[in-house]
């Protein structure tokens, strides 16, 4: 039932958003305008606040797309490296969502230097994942993460440039920190996997 009353929350706020969009007449605009708002009370019953939530789903605009997270996963002598973050004290490759203009691999550098000091270049798709298959709280936006191989280029770490991040380091695949909900464990393991053997095939959902 949760899965459901979640799943018409997002496809009530995507008519309301995609109506927005295409409607010129004033009155069709009041109309899904109020429809955003109702379904921000019906997501903030199931945790949240109505008024977070109206402002979040106000902010968006154009099309309703999946929203792209982006995962840097690069390593050094067989150890992977993770950042710590702040919000919950755990751990995950570097990454974040993907800026307008941005390609996929100018955001998971950008995202690895930010928030872990190194420098490194894209090389290698390890896969595309939906958020909703991984064993991860479902939230109101749907999204996908690319995860993404990368060579380090520099050897010492420069300043973190990341608010949310408060430390990084690396670590082998049978001495991992606990991990956040921003990556599961098995596309972690998947990736060590990539770094060993990159004829790998890149894995989709």
């Amino acid at each position: 039932m949760e899965q459901a009353w979640l799943d018409w929350v997002r496809r009530l706020q995507a008519i309301a958003q995609n109506g927005l969009l295409y409607t010129d007449g004033p009155f069709d605009r009041e109309r899904y305008a109020a429809l955003r708002a109702i379904t921000a009370e019906i997501a903030a019953a199931g945790g949240g606040e109505p008024e977070q939530l109206a402002a979040t789903f106000a902010a968006q605009g154009g099309y309703a797309t999946p929203k792209v997270d982006v995962r840097a996963v690069a390593f050094r002598e067989d150890r992977i490296l993770l950042v710590r973050n702040r919000d919950d004290g755990l751990w995950s490759p570097p990454g974040g969502w993907v800026e307008v203009g941005e390609r996929p691999s100018q955001a998971v550098e950008k995202e690895l230097r930010e928030e872990s000091g190194y420098s490194g270049r894209a090389v290698k798709l390890v896969g595309i994942y939906d958020l909703d298959l991984r064993s991860r709280p479902r939230w109101p936006f749907h999204g996908f993460t690319l995860v993404i191989l990368c060579e380090l280029e520099s050897s010492e770490p420069g300043p973190l440039h990341a608010a949310e991040i408060d430390s990084a380091d690396f670590f082998a695949e049978d001495a991992l920190p606990p991990l956040s909900i921003r990556l599961a464990a098995e596309q972690v393991r998947a990736a060590f996997a990539h770094e060993r053997d990159r004829t790998l095939p890149s894995a989709f959902d």
